[in-house]
């Protein structure tokens, strides 16, 4: 399958494993490029520039195709040094970034000189224009269903991807409840060149979490997220779970008054890594999509692409092509 997608970063699939906080490593990233998709390093999972330029390093040793690295902009817990780890990226002959948080234009250039690719994380049609117009070469836009951050328009992907279609010249995935060939087929049909899976991956055998995470998952349906920071007006989805229901607690007693603070001790990253990395479920919130209902096993990434390719191929050749036989 050919799409602008697949062409613009030289994959064969137009699969894209996003950026995940504790979840983007090598192991994982090496395993969806093998399978014919594009793997993203997640780069502030990693500690330090340094740490994040032995990642690379390593995500090498076990593949030869085409990876990104994923900067992600936000306000943090802890200043990072984000020209470093540009410099590292580019330094080290990554040749697809995927940004994401607030606007990556003061990093275009370092990226743009060095022959980079740039995908930008949007979570409106506004903002993915925003992205076209500084100079991104694509975009990924995540619906209302996504994990994590999904903006605070609420527009769910039925709209929001024929939205974009309308007005962007880029190309750009789906992201947000994707999860197989169907969901590739429905992309395409809504105007998008590909998608962008998360949660999906999470669920693989390759993802570098606990076991106890990756059944969670499985045994979720779509109804096992919960919508947290709202009032904070950075609103962020996550699977349902002790800390989940603390957070919300919290949020309606303080009312307009909360403050991040009064919820850091369960939202801090270092919670989600303990869920993530030892399996203890109620450390602290994840993020987690909507896609969880459609999450039935735990195959490899190779097993999930292939399957998901065959699947867009039947849907496509076989119901889709139905529909027009006449009599």
């Amino acid at each position: 399958m050919k799409t602008r997608i697949t062409e613009l970063f030289g994959i064969q699939h137009p699969i894209i494993q996003g950026g995940m906080h504790y979840v983007g490593y090598a192991e994982l990233v090496a395993a969806v490029s093998n399978a014919g998709g594009l793997g993203i390093i997640t780069g502030l999972t990693q500690p330090t520039p340094e740490d994040l330029e032995r990642e690379i390093a390593r995500c090498r040793e076990m593949t030869d195709k085409p990876f990104a690295v994923n900067l992600t902009i936000l306000p943090m817990f802890k200043d990072v040094p984000y020209p470093e780890y540009v410099r590292v990226i580019v330094e080290s002959g990554v040749k697809i970034v995927e940004t994401a948080g607030r606007n990556p234009e003061p990093f275009l250039p370092a990226f743009k000189d060095a022959g980079i690719k740039v995908i930008h994380k949007c979570t409106s049609v506004r903002h993915a224009l925003k992205a076209e117009r500084i100079g991104c070469d694509a975009a990924s836009v995540d619906g209302f269903e996504c994990a994590g951050h999904p903006g605070e328009d609420d527009i769910p992907n039925m709209i929001l991807l024929p939205r974009a279609a309308e007005e962007l010249s880029i190309p750009f995935v789906s992201s947000g409840g994707m999860a197989d060939g169907r969901s590739l087929v429905a992309s395409l049909a809504l105007g998008a060149d590909g998608m962008n899976m998360g949660t999906r991956f999470i669920a693989t055998q390759e993802a570098p979490v606990h076991d106890n995470v990756k059944q969670a998952l499985v045994e979720a349906d779509e109804l096992q997220t919960r919508l947290i920071m709202r009032p904070l007006r950075n609103t962020e989805r996550v699977l349902n779970n002790a800390a989940t229901q603390k957070v919300l607690e919290i949020e309606r007693e303080k009312g307009r008054d909360v403050d991040i603070e009064d919820i850091r001790h369960l939202v801090a990253g270092e919670q989600g890594r303990k869920v993530l990395h030892e399996g203890d479920m109620d450390a602290g919130v994840w993020s987690c999509g909507m896609v969880a209902g459609l999450i039935h096993d735990i195959p490899t990434c190779a097993e999930l692409i292939d399957r998901i390719m065959s699947e867009a191929d039947e849907i496509i050749r076989g119901r889709l092509e139905g529909f027009l036989g006449g009599s």
